[in-house]
């Protein structure tokens, strides 16, 4: 991975064999950013994607493996327990033309991956929400 800085976004390149999740994760801690807004596109050829199941309050998750152009991935950036947390989601694009679409778990880069962060002066946690089920923004 490489990238630049520009005020107060972060420009990355993330290179072949590299995980996204885990990428950006390291880069959130190693660069103090605790909230913000993530986007990015590039390739894929392994994707975890998670679906949520409202009524049972449950995540499912489907792997996929092949060449797959992510358009795009947006997410962001907080806390949740003073640890950083990402919640991203991502539609991507089979030699098909069909899409694909849900909560990223992980994906390995195929070719590249281009990443702006915009960084968010402030701290928003999170906290696990029995009634939903999912880790919800506390205010």
């Amino acid at each position: 991975m490489e990238f630049k800085k520009l005020g107060t976004k972060y420009i990355l390149r993330l290179d072949k064999g590299e995980e996204v999740i885990e990428t950006l994760k390291h880069f959130c801690v190693d660069n103090n950013i605790k909230l913000g807004h993530i986007s990015g596109l590039g390739a894929t050829n392994k994707i975890r994607v998670g679906y949520f199941d409202v009524n049972k309050k449950e995540y499912f998750s489907r792997e996929f493996e092949g060449d797959f152009e992510i358009a795009p991935m947006v997410g962001n950036i907080s806390t949740m327990d003073g640890e950083v947390y990402l919640h991203c989601h991502v539609n991507f694009g089979d030699e098909k033309f069909e899409a694909h679409a849900g909560h990223l778990n992980s994906a390995i880069i195929s070719a590249t991956f281009e990443v702006i962060i915009d960084v968010i002066d402030g701290v928003v946690e999170r906290e696990f929400s029995e009634e939903i089920g999912l880790n919800l923004y506390k205010f």
